[in-house]
């Protein structure tokens, strides 16, 4: 395969990085200053925490609930829409640490649901109805989970990096993370 080719979709791998985000960022943002943990990119941007908020609100609202939703109604009708920006109405007094351990424990039940719901690889290709993008398949949904969580470590890691954008001085034209 080449670099360009996409890769067909597999669950194990996908399932790989799902169980793996959690210890990722808890092993990158445990013991951070304070400064790293509420930068953001400027307003209406999330910091480090709002991120951490928002993936608990997924586990909570997202990923498990809307696999159920379309194995137990199909397309039948559209599964609730899920508000990607409640997390910044409800905050948390939790602290970091407290945080990512929930986000912890709930993806390991959510795993746990996971792979006793889909059974074989035709539990993948069963369908349901997004309210915005029309029919949609579990293998889509488990891929973009994956995806999600990987796009939110970017994000973090983007976030941290551009605090020290004027800082770095002339290298920023060698750090493709600040442009």
């Amino acid at each position: 395969m080449s670099v360009n080719e996409p890769e067909a979709f597999n669950r194990f791998e996908a399932i790989e990085v799902l169980e793996r985000t959690p210890r990722t960022l808890e092993m990158f943002l445990t013991g951070l200053s304070e400064g790293w943990l509420i930068c953001n990119e400027g307003e209406g941007t999330w910091n480090v925490r709002e991120v951490i908020e928002h993936l608990i609100e997924g586990e909570k609202m997202n990923w498990i609930p809307r696999l159920e939703f379309i194995l137990k109604e199909g397309e039948s009708r559209p599964f609730p829409p899920f508000d990607r920006y409640s997390h910044l109405s409800n905050k948390s007094a939790q602290s970091l640490a407290e945080k990512l351990l929930e986000f912890q424990k709930l993806r390991a039940e959510n795993l746990d649901k996971l792979n006793k719901r889909i059974e074989s690889e035709a539990d993948l290709e069963r369908t349901g109805y997004h309210p915005a993008f029309g029919v949609v398949k579990v293998r889509e949904l488990i891929a973009t989970w994956a995806a999600h969580d990987l796009t939110h470590i970017a994000q973090i890691v983007r976030v941290m990096a551009k605090r020290y954008e004027q800082a770095v001085g002339p290298w920023r034209e060698y750090l493709g993370i600040l442009k």
